[in-house]
C-alpha cells in the first residue's frame, strides 16, 4: 500500500481537476473541483480504493424543446455516468459510499435557488439508489474547493469567501448561466449545434 500524503499543497499539485459537467474516476490521483451553486458528489469503493467525483450545474435535464441546456451539465445524467463508470471498473454498488459538497448561494440575485435544488437532488438520488451519504457540506454564502483522494476515500472541503481571487470567475459564470436559462429562446431562432 503506498503511503498516504495528505499535504494540501501536494494534493492540489497532483490532483486531476474537473470542470462543470465533468467527472473522473481514479485509483491513484486525487480529484479536485471548485464549486459555487454547483454540487460535486464523491463516490468511493473502499475495497478497490476507487474514487469518483462529478460536478453538475442543474439537478436534471430540462426537457422543453425550446431549451438549450447541455445534458452533461445535469445532475441526473452526471450521477448515472459516474456510478456506471465506477461499476464498469469493478466497484460493487453495495460497497459504495458517498460524500457530497456545494450548493452554495454565492449569487444573491439567483431566483431559481439552484444551489438548494442541486443539494436536494444529490441527497434524494443517493437515497433512492441506496448509497449512504457519509459526509456532506451544502449551502452557505461561499464557494468550495474540494479534493477527494482514492488512497483512503478522504474528502477535503475548503470554504472560500466570494471575494477570494478565482471565486469571482465562478460567480460570474454561474450568474451568466442562470440568466441564459431565464431568457426565453427568441421565436424563430434556431439552436446552433456544433459537431466535432
Amino acid at each position: 500500500m503506498p503511503p498516504t500524503n495528505h499535504d494540501p499543497k501536494d494534493l492540489e499539485r497532483r490532483a486531476r481537476s474537473i470542470n462543470p459537467g465533468g467527472w473522473a474516476v481514479e485509483t491513484e490521483r486525487p480529484i479536485a473541483t471548485l464549486l459555487g451553486s454547483c454540487v460535486a458528489v464523491c463516490l468511493y469503493d473502499p475495497k478497490l480504493r476507487l474514487a469518483g467525483m462529478n460536478h453538475f450545474l442543474l439537478p436534471s435535464r430540462i426537457t422543453s424543446a425550446s431549451d438549450d441546456t447541455d445534458v452533461i451539465m445535469a445532475g441526473d445524467y452526471s450521477m448515472e455516468v459516474l456510478l456506471n463508470t465506477m461499476l464498469n471498473k469493478g466497484a460493487a454498488k453495495q460497497r459504495i459510499i458517498a460524500k457530497a459538497f456545494g450548493g452554495g448561494t454565492i449569487v444573491t440575485s439567483i431566483l431559481m435557488a439552484i444551489g438548494q435544488r442541486n443539494s436536494e437532488f444529490a441527497k434524494e438520488w443517493l437515497e433512492r439508489e441506496g448509497i449512504p451519504l457519509a459526509a456532506q457540506d451544502f449551502g452557505g454564502a461561499w464557494s468550495r474547493k474540494v479534493l477527494f483522494t482514492p488512497d483512503g476515500g478522504d474528502a477535503f472541503c475548503r470554504r472560500l469567501p466570494i471575494s477570494q481571487p478565482g471565486v469571482h470567475e465562478v460567480v460570474k459564470a454561474e450568474r451568466d448561466y442562470e440568466q441564459s436559462l431565464a431568457r426565453p429562446l427568441r421565436p424563430g431562432a434556431e439552436k446552433k449545434i456544433e459537431l466535432f
